[in-house]
């Protein structure tokens, strides 16, 4: 069991890691994050997620959530996320969406769509707060 979160280092994805934490904390839980890049990521990006998601697993820890991250290379996003939560049968998932105009509010982006619709538990979407 646990929640498994999306993260990008986006606003977005550091919105979803927050409320995933919270869920965790709340739900007394563990906390399983993905991270989904390119096989044909640069290796500068590759230096660059790595540092990030040092700061991920430090956040993690000093929230006192037991965690783990997931760095995926090569699959489709929703499919990584959708298998993770099979796999840890995850009570949640937690995407973060991007802010969009009023027209961009009827088209979901087809990862989070797929995701919302797949997903073998319910689906917490948040938003980043004000820039």
């Amino acid at each position: 069991m646990g929640i498994v979160v999306g993260y990008l280092a986006t606003p977005e994805g550091r919105a979803a890691l927050g409320a995933a934490i919270e869920e965790a904390r709340q739900r007394d839980t563990r906390v399983v994050v993905v991270v989904s890049t390119r096989p044909d990521a640069p290796e500068e990006q590759r230096g660059a997620l790595e540092s990030d998601l040092e700061q991920v697993r430090a956040d993690l820890a000093s929230a006192g959530v037991d965690h783990e991250v997931r760095l995926l290379s090569g699959g489709d996003v929703a499919d990584d996320l959708i298998l993770t939560a099979e796999e840890v049968g995850a009570q949640l998932v937690v995407l973060g969406l991007r802010r969009r105009s009023p027209v961009g509010k009827l088209i979901l982006g087809a990862n989070a769509q797929r995701v919302l619709f797949d997903a073998p538990c319910p689906v917490l979407t948040v938003k980043p707060g004000p820039a």
